[in-house]
């Protein structure tokens, strides 16, 4: 399974970067979306699942590895620092690594400065119901690529995403990505897909 592997070149500075004032929202939502199983850990030890917030003219990620922790604390985010599409780099510090969808949670940020939250979460069947009927990336792009970020700009420019705040990775099974000018919104949107799924 091609999951959960960082596929940039993470420029790491392992010290004390995020508080615990930083990631109190951070941590409601994320807690919400593992105690429904769309952020967790695959049978075979694999993460999945990110989410970030923007802080000053950055933004916070959960680490990479930490999909099955249940509660996170400071230690498992990490501050991007900045990033280089171009050439597949991405610069961070904390205590762990940047999320391995880093550079598309880059991208979302990048394209439009309104936007303060990202959720990236994994259901295989949402995931098929949504394919091609919400904005999609191309099935040939895999995640975390600065390809897979290119695309995601596309789907705004060429597409009504910006408005619908939720897309889908084709070329990433069950990958679904949300993202709102506040964590609420956010997850609201996300929510309001899973719950129509469930009901």
């Amino acid at each position: 399974m091609d999951e959960g592997y960082i596929k940039f070149k993470c420029n790491w500075i392992k010290e004390k970067s995020v508080k615990k004032s930083d990631i109190v929202e951070l941590n409601f939502w994320r807690s919400k979306f593992f105690n429904l199983g769309l952020i967790g850990m695959y049978s075979n030890g694999v993460g999945f699942g990110n989410i970030s917030i923007k802080h000053k003219d950055t933004f916070i990620i959960s680490g990479s590895a930490t999909g099955g922790l249940k509660e996170l604390d400071e230690q498992n985010y990490s501050l991007v620092t900045g990033y280089d599409f171009k050439n597949n780099t991405l610069n961070c510090s904390g205590e762990v690594k940047a999320s391995s969808e880093s550079l598309s949670h880059a991208a979302v940020y990048e394209i439009n400065a309104k936007i303060r939250a990202v959720i990236h979460i994994h259901n295989l069947e949402l995931w098929q119901e949504l394919l091609y009927k919400i904005p999609t990336t191309s099935k040939s792009i895999a995640y975390g690529t600065p390809e897979m970020a290119a695309d995601i700009k596309r789907l705004f420019k060429e597409t009504n995403v910006n408005n619908q705040k939720i897309l889908c990775m084709a070329g990433h099974e069950e990958g679904i990505l949300s993202f709102g000018k506040t964590l609420k919104e956010a997850a609201e949107v996300l929510l309001q897909f899973y719950n129509k799924k469930t009901s």
